[in-house]
């Protein structure tokens, strides 16, 4: 495992929770023997692919000449042939294997074939709606973790219903009045709710801020392009729905609230501060439900990262929640300025790595990627100078390497600052703009090349399989979605979908990652209470949830005994036991569901909506001692018209927007969003929408400078 990458937990520690569980190896052997009887040397997407996005297979073959690759479906009739390409040896993998591509198939259909050389892939689906179910899976899994609530029967069935966790209900001792570690503090602090982190009871707020943010920047992400209607209310299996918030919403909530229940109070040592973790005094047995554990809980001291993620994930939360909510987002924006002036005055009270006893340690030194991060949301979301000058003045804000060799994670925090500014409407100068989305860019280039070398198509290193591998390659993904948007590049869309192509059994074992979605998936992942594997009263793991994937240093004794000897990408188990490989964690489930998202919403109306191409002009029209009006014209400059559309942009003098005509406008901080008004949401090629707005300034009114419409930059 590289540098950048800590451990989460302690092997030997964990050794002995397992040992207290009653673990024993046998069923390892089981699981990895029916692995093995389901895999083909043709491997696809199990769960398929869609009509309009890349359609590649990997074939494991010692042939060296290309082969015939015959696509077959439901019925056994042939529909397209051709011949693969020979790619010879891939390192990761230790395989010979060769590439069949037939992208140019696009008839929907179930039950499609893939066969090469005597060899027939598992079945798989080709349609718009492939990733739905996912999209709708992948977020459940943060519901499921949830703690200090019942999860209902009527929500998630009768197999997953359970009471609630770590209330002070009797054996447990409770999350709603906790002590501290010794000389830690000498109070008692409620920090009920949040979700559960991975396999274990413990909660911590470095993974914690990291996930929430990724889920809810899906949710803006998905708002700034105009195609949030999947992700709002009624649309996912929560308690809140129904109640005008989107869902998705609803479920960062649950974490938010939990990640601000664990900022130091005020007239108390380190106000302001997060504490970094909460979990049992010792590790567990396996298994446990939650609500069944009586050990003792404590807080840990606070850290400058666990801090920083609070002021983050809570300034994201004041802008994107606010026009649901204002007084939450007011209530966040508090916290996160409370969280960033108290790190200012701690700037490096780190977590040690030592402090593994009961769980994992999430030790971090080096937090100027945090302070950037955070110093970025608050910008993006206030507009004010204080925060602006943080992030220019950062050493991260120049620097090319802000996205990591390994993209970006909980230690990793850079990459995270760069996608606000790259995305959201802010004030800084249209170059500093540009060279930031082209750092983007950048990164998202560097997975293309590492895909294209690899036989199966990964954007990790070759060397970079490591704990939580999959979650990686999520991420990664995530940074090319994003670069296809700022972009219109198709390139960067075919990359990500490839990224979850790897997840779902495109890789070296013919295994999809992800419960419940695939002909081969894994069902033993490292959990307390899915431990269908230890207990079969227990459940397998709910579907939608993601494996940690192959790890080549082997950090468990399951992984230990049987994977001696593997090639890195195919360092994998799907057993209880391997914790190392085979565990689940919120922040690998979170850029899953992200990526679900983003591939689903793509597919809503059967294919990927074009992006914008446009041209803007903003015209003053009229200004006075403290007012303005204004004319802003889009032009579509793209060869497809455009079917509703949001232009988002940032004042640079302090404007503020008072009315609007032909539009829907709102503004939070300098970002600025506008909406068709619906009669006008069409624009067809070389046409153009215009609308009008009217505002005050503090005395000068200069024009902005970069717009963005539906996603993507306008000239």
């Amino acid at each position: 495992m590289p540098p950048s990458r800590p451990l989460r937990l302690s092997t030997a520690l964990l050794t002995g929770a397992l040992l207290l569980g009653g673990l024993t190896t046998a069923p390892a052997v089981a699981s990895a023997t029916a692995a093995t009887a389901a895999t083909t040397a043709v491997r696809v997407n199990q769960v398929g692919y869609l009509p309009d996005g890349p359609k590649r297979a990997t074939v494991v073959t010692t042939a060296t000449q290309a082969l015939t690759w015959q696509l077959r479906n439901a019925s056994g009739a042939l529909v397209a042939s051709g011949s693969t390409v020979p790619r010879g040896a891939d390192a990761p993998s230790g395989q010979s294997v060769q590439v069949a591509d037939f992208s140019s198939y696009r008839t929907t259909g179930s039950g499609y074939v893939l066969a090469v050389d005597g060899n027939s892939s598992a079945p798989f689906d080709i349609r718009a709606d492939l990733y739905d179910a996912l999209r709708s899976d992948s977020m459940a899994f943060f519901h499921h973790q949830r703690s200090g609530i019942a999860i209902d029967a009527s929500l998630v069935g009768s197999a997953y219903a359970r009471p609630a966790g770590h209330l002070g209900v009797a054996p447990n001792q409770g999350d709603t009045s906790v002590p501290c570690q010794a000389t830690v503090c000498d109070y008692t602090q409620d920090v009920r709710g949040g979700w559960y982190d991975a396999g274990d009871h413990g909660k911590y707020v470095v993974n914690g801020g990291i996930s929430t943010w990724l889920v809810v920047n899906s949710f803006e992400r998905a708002k700034r392009a105009g195609r949030d209607a999947a992700l709002g209310d009624s649309t996912l299996r929560v308690p809140e729905r129904g109640n005008g918030m989107p869902d998705v919403l609803d479920e960062a909530r649950w974490e938010l609230d939990f990640l601000m229940r664990m900022q130091v109070p005020d007239g108390r040592p380190y106000a302001g501060m997060a504490f970094h973790k909460v979990h049992d005094a010792a590790w567990t047995g396996m298994p446990l439900r939650p609500d069944q554990d009586a050990q003792p809980r404590e807080l840990h001291r606070p850290s400058t990262a666990a801090t920083l993620n609070l002021a983050a994930a809570a300034a994201q939360c004041a802008r994107v929640f606010r026009p649901y909510d204002s007084a939450y987002a007011d209530r966040c924006l508090s916290a996160a300025r409370r969280a960033w002036t108290a790190a200012q005055s701690h700037p490096a009270l780190y977590a040690p790595d030592s402090d593994s006893t009961g769980g994992g340690a999430y030790g971090d030194t080096k937090v100027t990627d945090e302070f950037y991060w955070a110093a970025a949301e608050l910008y993006a979301t206030t507009g004010e100078s204080a925060y602006r000058d943080a992030v220019t003045s950062s050493p991260w804000h120049t620097s090319a390497d802000a996205f990591s060799p390994y993209g970006f994670g909980w230690a990793d925090t850079a990459a995270l600052g760069r996608l606000v500014l790259a995305t959201v409407p802010n004030g800084l100068p249209a170059s500093d703009l540009a060279r930031i989305r082209a750092s983007v860019t950048a990164a998202a280039d560097g997975y293309l090349s590492r895909m294209a070398a690899q036989g199966y198509a990964v954007p990790v290193p070759a060397d970079g399989y490591f704990w939580g591998s999959n979650g990686e390659v999520a991420d990664d993904a995530v940074v090319m979605a994003v670069a296809g948007e700022l972009t219109g590049d198709g390139r960067y869309r075919a990359g990500a979908l490839e990224a979850m192509d790897y997840l779902l059994g495109r890789n070296a074992l013919g295994q999809s990652y992800v419960t419940g979605h695939g002909e081969t998936s894994s069902q033993n992942q490292h959990h307390r209470f899915w431990a269908h594997q230890l207990d079969a009263a227990l459940p397998h793991p709910p579907a939608g949830s993601l494996a940690g994937g192959p790890d080549s240093a082997l950090q468990d004794p399951v992984a230990q005994e049987k994977l001696t000897g593997c090639a890195p990408a195919a360092c994998y188990i799907d057993d209880i036991g391997s914790y190392s490989t085979n565990e689940v964690a919120i922040n690998w489930n979170a850029p899953l569901a992200w990526l679900a998202a983003y591939a689903a919403e793509r597919t809503s109306t059967g294919g990927e909506p074009p992006t914008a191409a446009c041209a803007v002009t903003y015209t003053v029209d009229n200004v006075w001692n403290t007012g303005f009006t204004a004319t802003v014209t889009v032009r579509n400059t793209g060869p497809t018209a455009v079917d509703g559309w949001q232009l988002t942009w940032a004042y640079p003098g302090g404007q503020r927007v008072t009315s609007a005509w032909n539009a829907t406008v709102t503004q939070s901080g300098t970002a600025v969003s506008a909406r068709d008004a619906g009669w006008n949401r069409a624009i067809a090629p070389g046409a153009t929408a215009s609308f009008g707005i009217q505002g005050t300034h503090p005395g000068a009114n200069p024009s902005p400078t970069a717009f963005t419409l539906n996603g993507s930059a306008c000239t």
